[in-house]
């Protein structure tokens, strides 16, 4: 499922190193469909993907492209729960200065979990 969205970067976090092979980078942004209603959408990056907000920065105006995503996880006690994440493809930055790209030289992420994450949520 292919998505777009486009609006300023409110919030640039650091990567994280979640097991040896998962590695993630959440950021926000302001969407700017709406600016009467702001809306604060938490976004990640995954992988190799992470290095794509490298020289943005907040306040910068982004297009973005990404997939919803959801998945069910049950807790060792037996309780269910459903996380969703809103995954990137890719960021670009959109008028002045805009000259970074996305990285459409890779290939499309796996379904399913994290590796690593199918027993453990990790939060």
């Amino acid at each position: 499922m292919g998505l777009e969205a486009t609006g300023k970067l409110h919030i640039i976090s650091e990567a994280q190193q979640v097991t040896e092979r998962f590695r993630k980078r959440e950021f926000v942004i302001e969407l700017s469909d709406n600016p009467k209603y702001p809306q604060f959408v938490q976004f990640q990056l995954t992988g190799d993907r992470c290095d794509s907000l490298d020289g943005l920065n907040v306040g910068d105006e982004v297009k973005i492209d990404f997939s919803l995503r959801g998945r069910e996880w049950t807790s060792p006690q037996g309780q269910v729960k459903y996380f969703n994440s809103l995954d990137v493809w890719t960021i670009d930055r959109i008028g002045a200065g805009a000259s970074r790209g996305g990285r459409d030289d890779e290939p499309p992420l796996p379904d399913g979990p994290p590796p690593g994450m199918e027993d453990d949520i990790g939060f």
